[in-house]
């Protein structure tokens, strides 16, 4: 498998939100299709599928850049039931926000659509772990994707979000993870 460099829908959404991005716009599009990558490598998804994950992808983070929040997982969500409802109301809104809620969670997911949400889970851990860990998506494709989609500066920017947390709510520092 090759990786999979663009994708329609998941840049026209990344688009539409470029101005809020600013500088973080090619860091936080590279991060969503090296996650984009290893979810279709685990799900060998169709057409349809791969709309909710991309869809599921532009929002999953956005609400820390449109909300200017790091508590973003709801935020998130409530953007992205806004544009299903708006633009595209043939896809499962349900599977999307599990897929938002549920990608920081630690251990793995056991609810309703288990295969997209945790495939999506799974792949957002590798890449925010650095692909230290591969959850069955091999190495020389990781690596693959890592070069094609540069990190951007994107992981430094999760270290300057926490430390901004940190340092105004030391108590709840990492407030979208779950358990």
């Amino acid at each position: 498998m090759q990786p999979i460099l663009q994708h329609d829908l998941l840049d026209s959404l990344l688009h539409e939100h470029a101005s809020v991005l600013g500088a973080d716009m090619t860091a936080y599009r590279n991060h969503c299709l090296r996650v984009f990558n290893y979810y279709c490598w685990q799900r060998t998804p169709d057409e349809q599928e791969q709309r909710h994950a991309a869809v599921a992808l532009a929002f999953h983070d956005i609400g820390i850049w449109t909300d200017g929040t790091w508590d973003y997982l709801d935020p998130s969500a409530k953007r992205m039931r806004d544009w299903v409802a708006a633009r595209a109301s043939d896809l499962d809104v349900e599977l999307v926000e599990a897929m938002i809620q549920q990608h920081h969670k630690i251990t793995s997911w056991r609810g309703a659509q288990t295969g997209p949400v945790e495939a999506l889970r799974r792949a957002d851990w590798i890449d925010v772990l650095f692909s230290f860990v591969g959850y069955g998506v091999a190495a020389d494709f990781r690596r693959a994707v890592k070069a094609a989609l540069p990190d951007a500066g994107f992981h430094w920017r999760l270290v300057q979000l926490t430390a901004r947390r940190l340092l105004t709510r030391p108590w709840s520092p990492m407030p979208m993870m779950r358990w």
